[in-house]
């Protein structure tokens, strides 16, 4: 009995981990690699209370400019949260693109992308995107790409990769263990995130590109 109980954790534990690896496979690229597309999304990460990027952020926002910069994506949207008028990632995100040379123009803002899930449905369902660059942490791109893969999304990769693999890198590594059963959960529950009304913020910037 406790065998199998130990085998069927495994099973339920690597599961969703192999699922997210065989969706994601050869669709992660440094940047020199990356296919161009349209539109490239970063997904959102702490800001700091002085209402800068923490660093992982800026490690993602870099990772945009250079997509960017290199004519990998005409267009970067930054999904994140602001749920409360003092916290605003997509607002903290632009600024920061915009000092490293990315026209505001070309940037659009999410204010709803609470989370992995809600990024990649919303990018569809509200922004109209169906293909684009995924940008987060090298830990988290993984998980990112096949679950926008599966939530409809044409997504590949492009991670962060200079963040030390310190303690911080670490507790964010080992959660993703966690965070792939709950991406499986929400796929099949077809869970709605906030959603709205559809925007044309990536169309118009695209037309202006």
């Amino acid at each position: 009995m406790i065998v199998s109980t130990c085998i069927a954790a495994l099973v339920a534990l690597l599961g969703p981990w192999a699922l997210a690896g065989a969706l994601s496979y050869g669709k992660v690229h440094d940047v020199a690699d990356t296919e161009p597309r349209d539109v490239a999304i970063v997904l959102g990460a702490q800001v700091l209370p002085s209402g800068t990027p923490s660093a992982y952020l800026r490690g993602r926002l870099d990772v945009a400019a250079n997509l960017y910069r290199s004519g990998k994506a005409k267009v970067i949207l930054v999904s994140g949260d602001n749920r409360e008028t003092h916290y605003n990632e997509p607002k903290v995100m632009k600024t920061y693109l915009v000092s490293k040379g990315v026209p505001a123009a070309r940037i659009v803002e999410d204010f709803a992308g609470l989370d992995t899930y809600d990024t990649c449905v919303r990018a569809r369902r509200i922004f109209g995107v169906d293909r684009a660059i995924m940008v987060t942490q090298d830990y988290h791109e993984i998980r990112t790409v096949a679950t926008c893969r599966m939530t409809g999304l044409d997504a590949t990769g492009t991670p962060d990769r200079s963040q030390i693999h310190d303690k911080v890198w670490w507790k964010g590594w080992a959660r993703e263990f966690g965070a792939r059963g709950k991406m499986i959960i929400d796929v099949v529950s077809h869970r709605d995130p906030v959603l709205g009304k559809p925007e044309d913020g990536v169309e118009k910037a695209l037309k202006a590109a």
